[in-house]
């Protein structure tokens, strides 16, 4: 007897809306996500797509129309919960924009839980632009089957967001002079802490060091791009403390 294929098959599109979405919704999508579905994946009637929404997890929806500048879906069912996500943050200087993008979209199919662009005395991009860094978030979540979207924070100077620390949360500081292994952390709420592409100021590392939550940590022998540092930082987290345990 014949395996019945599974559903839905592994190439069914799937995409973010930013809307709650429950059984038996209809979802009318124009624009971009509308040409993608009926123009590039060349979707027809009762062919099946896949929802989240950040919010009740992930669905299963159905082509109920189709034409090249709209399409309307209508849910069937749902797939699965919002996943649990680790309470790992990521504080990081802004970069360039491809390198930035790449931090961005690497954090996100990791796992984290809050992004969070810090401005310091060497950072060279004065101030990233939100809605360019979540829609990169979103990509990669449809990409990387996340049914959750990392928080994207405001931009804050180094000296405030110091000031401001939250008493239950340990501070990792990625500290290229060298650290604690990060398998000697203790488990908890964690944010890893990345520099700019020329490094801390002096006085900015004398002062991360001196904060009472602040851990350095090291991420090895070698010196580290930035994008690097926070995806290998990441990686050890959850390896040790995350959801790859």
């Amino acid at each position: 007897m014949p395996a019945t294929p599974a559903w839905p098959p592994a190439s069914t599109p799937r995409l973010f809306l930013d809307r709650p979405l429950a059984g038996g919704d209809i979802v009318a999508l124009d624009g971009a996500q509308a040409n993608y579905l009926a123009n590039v994946m060349r979707l027809k009637g009762n062919d099946p797509v896949r929802l989240f929404d950040d919010r009740t997890g992930e669905w299963l929806a159905e082509v109920a129309e189709s034409g090249k500048r709209a399409i309307t879906l209508r849910i069937t069912d749902k797939l699965r919960e919002r996943e649990a996500v680790p309470d790992i943050w990521l504080l990081f200087a802004p970069l360039k924009k491809d390198r930035l993008h790449y931090l961005v979209e690497k954090a996100t199919e990791l796992g984290v839980a809050r992004l969070q662009p810090v401005l310091t005395q060497r950072s060279i991009v004065d101030k990233p632009n939100p809605e360019r860094l979540r829609a990169h978030m979103i990509e990669a979540a449809e990409q990387c089957d996340r049914t959750a979207l990392p928080t994207l924070s405001d931009q804050v100077k180094l000296p405030s967001l110091l000031d401001g620390w939250p008493t239950d949360r340990a501070l990792l500081f990625a500290d290229e002079s060298g650290g604690a292994p990060i398998a000697t952390v203790t488990p908890g709420p964690a944010a890893i802490l990345i520099g700019p592409e020329g490094g801390f100021a002096g006085e900015e590392r004398a002062r991360i060091r001196a904060h009472p939550a602040a851990t350095p940590v090291s991420l090895g022998p070698r010196i580290l791009r930035a994008e690097t540092a926070a995806a290998a930082a990441l990686a050890a987290w959850m390896a040790l403390f995350g959801d790859w345990r």
